[in-house]
């Protein structure tokens, strides 16, 4: 009877610590940028986009298309560093817990 106590209490402190791991996500922002910095795209951790900056030197009628692209790029480089870092964040709060391959916490 105490091992299961002490693995509720354990499952429990993991719970608390990824909430707040989670919460510090939302508050975690990340910058992606693209065409040299010219487009920078800002995101949270968890992906929620908080902000595009574009230079005024790329805000041309005839290069609409190439704007878009750079907001794309610096879209997926923003991304890309938001999972490095919640998985940087998850390792940590799991103790480098080996997880199954496909299965991502929180559930």
């Amino acid at each position: 009877m105490k091992d299961i106590m002490g693995l509720m209490k354990q499952a429990q402190a993991m719970q608390a610590k990824l909430q707040e791991a989670q919460a510090d996500m939302e508050r975690t922002e990340v910058e992606g940028t693209a065409g040299g910095g010219m487009v920078k795209v800002t995101l949270t951790a968890k992906g929620d986009m908080r902000g595009v900056a574009i230079d005024a030197s790329l805000l041309k009628a005839d290069e609409k298309e190439i704007v878009e692209d750079l907001i794309v790029a610096a879209h997926a480089d923003a991304r890309k560093k938001a999972e490095v870092v919640m998985a940087e964040r998850m390792k940590a709060v799991t103790g480098g817990l080996p997880l199954p391959p496909g299965m991502k916490l929180p559930f």
